[in-house]
């Protein structure tokens, strides 16, 4: 079994000291001893393209405060900030560990909508980590909706995770894709989403959800901020895949980028 917290929170906007000062105190009010806290995409500033005012180098404050809550409750801290590596700007997932070595993951699809695509440089590898017995591969938001780099090719993970900063009035989008990710790729899907209007008015209704392999939604919560633990259970992706082993007469294929 794997403990999650997930947190749906609001995020002030572009304001990295109050963010982190507000997260501090959430997570203060966590009883139970859990394997991995989620935060949103961009958990510290909100989804800025401010890059040159914001961007964070990889030892910078907020690195440095997610090893902190890593170390404090010993679990994996995960969430996206903005880093910036020589002249580039990435939009970067930090797989923080409580002995403060982490992994990382770089948007691979950036929101050309939102002028992401301007700023941003894209990644270009995917990231499978392993945690309790369990392989998991975390996304940042725009990801959801390209099925191809998120297909489960040859059972390469137990859950897909989707950290995003995703509005409210494309929120049946969200929904729907969250649940046929699961669907096709056999697995857990949990998306965590932010909670509030950013600096450009849009609406951000939550909606972060935990569907099990079989596409039910075992998690939905709306329009608030929310601090929630649960749990899932390993033998349920056992048992639906050997129920119906559709990953095995999958097409293979390799991404060439």
């Amino acid at each position: 079994m794997l403990k999650i917290t997930i947190f749906q929170t609001y995020i002030f906007w572009e304001n990295i000291e109050r963010n982190l000062y507000n997260m501090d105190a959430a997570l203060s009010t966590i009883q139970e001893k859990t394997d991995l806290i989620i935060l949103p995409e961009m958990f510290n500033t909100g989804f800025t393209m401010n890059v040159e005012k914001f961007a964070e180098k990889m030892n910078g404050k907020t690195m440095q405060w997610m090893h902190q809550q890593a170390k404090r409750f010993d679990c994996i801290v995960t969430g996206s900030l903005i880093i910036k590596e020589g002249q580039h700007y990435y939009n970067r997932l930090i797989w923080m560990q409580s002995d403060g070595t982490f992994k990382k993951y770089d948007k691979r699809h950036l929101f050309y909508l939102g002028g992401e695509s301007k700023y941003y440089t894209a990644g270009k590898r995917r990231l499978i980590v392993e945690l309790n017995g369990w392989k998991i591969c975390p996304v940042l938001c725009y990801d959801l909706r390209f099925p191809v780099w998120l297909r489960n090719n040859r059972s390469a993970y137990d859950l897909l995770l989707v950290v995003a900063s995703w509005p409210e009035k494309r929120s049946s989008h969200w929904r729907m894709l969250l649940q046929a990710r699961s669907i096709e790729n056999q697995s857990y899907v949990i998306g965590v989403n932010r909670y509030g209007h950013d600096g450009n008015e849009v609406y951000h209704s939550g909606n972060s959800m935990c569907i099990d392999p079989n596409g039910n939604t075992l998690y939905c919560k709306s329009d608030d901020e929310d601090l929630y633990t649960f749990t899932i259970y390993k033998e349920e992706v056992k048992k639906i895949r050997r129920a119906l082993p559709f990953l095995k007469d999958a097409d293979d294929f390799k991404i060439i980028i």
